[in-house]
Order: structure tokens, then sequence, then C-alpha cells
């Protein structure tokens, strides 16, 4: 029964996305919407018993994983070999640059009105964030080509990385400040160094496996094998963590780029062609349970803090953008454009906000409620908006073709 539901849902997902086109707006919003919709929070076609199953969860690492091959297959060495800088320096100004931005802006609102100014950092922490897979799904759908398109691509790896050591170093930090010791300290480089590390030791197996083999369906059955191994590898390791925080689409990654700087460009190609279908039906269901968490009631609760963390947030991404670009003298559609493809931000945002709560609540509960209201209000009303405004900015920068979409 459970199983049926599900497939329900994801069949008026597409229906949703398909509508949406038509619309001229991007499928994912309507995936987006449909998950919020028929979730717990509303309808509950998906059931919180559902997003809680063991084996839910499990297929959704796998196909974060296979998300994960759209970042990993465009990170061949000849690729990024000249935009390495350009795109570090990038990545590092967005990142650091909303980091600082956010955490000042609340910093000063949080000293006028006496409450505890270590919440800012937390706050700034968990803004810095991009959820990759939105833009992704963007690029996939209208087939992007262009500077900002071959920017975002690996950027979207590098961004996850400098999220999560900037975000653990500000929870370890403040959590020793309140003696909550939730956190130890070696948690912060294995949340990052973890997921590179299972992927790429199953995508050295996999690519010289896959480059013995001579026949294509040879070397897709050993794709599909290799992704479900890696994610397998990643929920039993989760499971000897303190908390289940792997990133399972940067171990697709790690895995897929592996491989991609193995295997010939022409093997490849002709792999990539093979997992199209699956990467559509991985795309639908990991945005699916992106909304289903959404409670759409919380836009009606929105308060002062979700407005300025809204706003707070897209100034540092964009103009952390923009001056890493212009930094790195990269092309003007990268310095002008780029900035409005890195707002989605809720499935990361979530996770970071569940953990920050469970490590304030014990010792200052009061900040814990501050968190949660403003950044789950938040997760819905900036996913929907940053939707339309990613494929904006590709549009303005003319990367989607004429006959996209």
């Amino acid at each position: 029964m459970l199983i049926v539901r599900y497939l329900f849902t994801f069949l008026l997902a597409i229906m949703c996305g398909k509508l949406l086109s038509r619309l001229k707006l991007p499928a994912i919003l309507g995936w987006l919407i449909a998950g919020m919709v028929l979730g717990p929070h509303a309808i509950g076609l998906l059931s919180q018993n559902i997003l809680d199953m063991n084996l839910y969860n499990q297929i959704i690492h796998i196909l974060e994983c296979g998300v994960g091959l759209m970042i990993g297959t465009e990170l061949v060495w000849k690729k990024i070999k000249s935009a390495g800088k350009q795109i570090v320096v990038t990545t590092l100004t967005q990142s650091l640059g909303t980091f600082l931005f956010v955490s000042l802006v609340f910093g000063i609102i949080f000293y006028f009105m006496n409450i505890p100014l270590y919440l800012a950092f937390i706050f700034g922490g968990i803004a810095l964030a991009t959820a990759p897979a939105p833009a992704l799904s963007i690029v996939k759908e209208f087939q992007t080509k262009g500077p900002v398109t071959n920017t975002l691509i690996p950027m979207a790896a590098l961004d996850d990385m400098v999220g999560v050591i900037v975000f653990f170093s500000t929870i370890a930090i403040i959590s020793g400040h309140l003696s909550a010791g939730s956190l130890p300290v070696y948690f912060i480089p294995l949340i990052v160094l973890l997921p590179l590390l299972i992927g790429a030791l199953v995508g050295v197996c996999s690519g010289f496996l896959m480059k013995k083999f001579s026949d294509s369906k040879a070397v897709f059955i050993n794709l599909l094998i290799s992704i479900c191994l890696s994610s397998f590898i990643g929920v039993y390791v989760n499971s000897l963590l303190p908390s289940s925080l792997l990133n399972f689409m940067l171990i697709g990654m790690a895995f897929s780029t592996v491989f991609a700087n193995i295997i010939s460009k022409e093997a490849l190609e002709t792999l990539m062609k093979d997992f199209q279908m699956i990467l559509s039906i991985s795309m639908v269901a990991v945005i699916i349970n992106l909304g289903a968490p959404l409670d759409y009631h919380l836009i009606i609760d929105a308060g002062i803090f979700t407005v300025v963390y809204i706003l707070s947030r897209a100034f540092g991404k964009y103009f952390g953008a923009r001056f890493g670009a212009t930094l790195t003298k990269a092309p003007q559609t990268v310095q002008k454009y780029l900035g409005f493809t890195l707002l989605p931000h809720s499935g990361v945002s979530l996770v970071f906000t569940g953990i920050a709560v469970s490590t304030l609540a014990p010792v200052d509960v009061a900040s814990a409620q501050i968190i949660q209201g403003t950044i789950a209000a938040a997760a819905v009303i900036n996913e929907i908006i940053a939707v339309i405004v990613a494929k904006k900015g590709f549009e303005w920068a003319h990367e989607i073709p004429e006959n996209a979409g």
C-alpha cells in the first residue's frame, strides 16, 4: 500500500512538472510543490511513515548518489584544468561572503534585541550552503550550455565541502562554549572526507573494470552495481557516526569523478546517454524528498527574521559570486548571473537546522526555537522563489537554447 501511495505521488509530481513546463517554468518547481502538497504537512499521501522508512531512505540515498554523477562526470581533469583557480576562488568568496554577511546582519539585529550573538554565526553557517539538485535539474531540463553552467557544476561539489567545514566548525566552537558537547572535534573532517573516500575507492575499482569491458551494456551494469555499492557503504558508515550526516550526492560525485578520468571520453558519453533515464527518475525522487518536509503553513507564520534571512543570504550569494568571478576575470555572464543560480537552499538548510536545534535545545531553548522557526519558513519561501530566479539567471546569461523546455 505504501509503495502504491509513493508511486501515485511520483506520477502526480511528474504531471505537475509538465504542467509548469508548459507555463515556461522549471519542471522542478512542480516536483517541489507536489512534494510539499502531497507530503505529511498537507494532504499526507506521502506520509511521515514513508519518509521515516529505512528502505525509503536507502533508496533515496542510492538516487542521490546517481544525481551526483551529473557533477562528477563533468569534473574531467582536462575540462577543469584551465578554470580550476576561478572555480575555487569564486566558491570561497560566495560561500564565506554569505557566511560573513548573514552573520553581520543578524549580529547587529541580535545586539539591539539582546539575543545571544552566537546565534548570528549559526544563521551564517546555515546560510552559506547551496542545494545543488535544483540548479542541476534546471541544467538538465533546459540543456543549458555556456560559462555559467560550466562554472556552476564543479562549484556545486566544492560548495558542499566548504559549507560542511564552516557549519560544523561553527557548531563545534559554539557547543564547546555552551558546554553542550554534542559534536566531537574529529567529526568535522570526517563528514567531508568520508564521502569522498568512499566514492573514490569504489570509483577506482569501477573505472578499471569499465576499461576492460568492450560491451556498453556490461559497462552500464557495472555502473549500476557500483552506485548501489557506494550508497550501501555510505549507509553502513553513517550508522557508525554520532549522527547520520554523510552527503550521498558527494559520494556519487567522488565516485563518478574518478571513473570519468579513467575511461575514454567516448565511453563516458555513451555511458551517460544510457544513464539519462535513471538520472531523470533520480532527479524527480530527490526533489520530491526535498519538498515533502516543507510545511506551507509556515509561509503565514513567517516573521521579520525570515525576511532578513532570505534577503541577506541572497545578497551574500550574489555579490560574493560576483566578487570572486570579477577577481578571477571570469566571463561577464558569470560575473553578472552566476549568483542567481546559487540561491536554492532548502535540503541542506533543514539538515543543518536540525543539527543546530539539537545542539542548542538542552542549553538554550529560546535560541533553538528562533532558528527552527526562521529557517523552516525560509526554506519554503526561498525554494519556490529561488528555483524561478535560478532559471532566469540562465536565461539572462543566454545559456538556455531557444527550443529548450
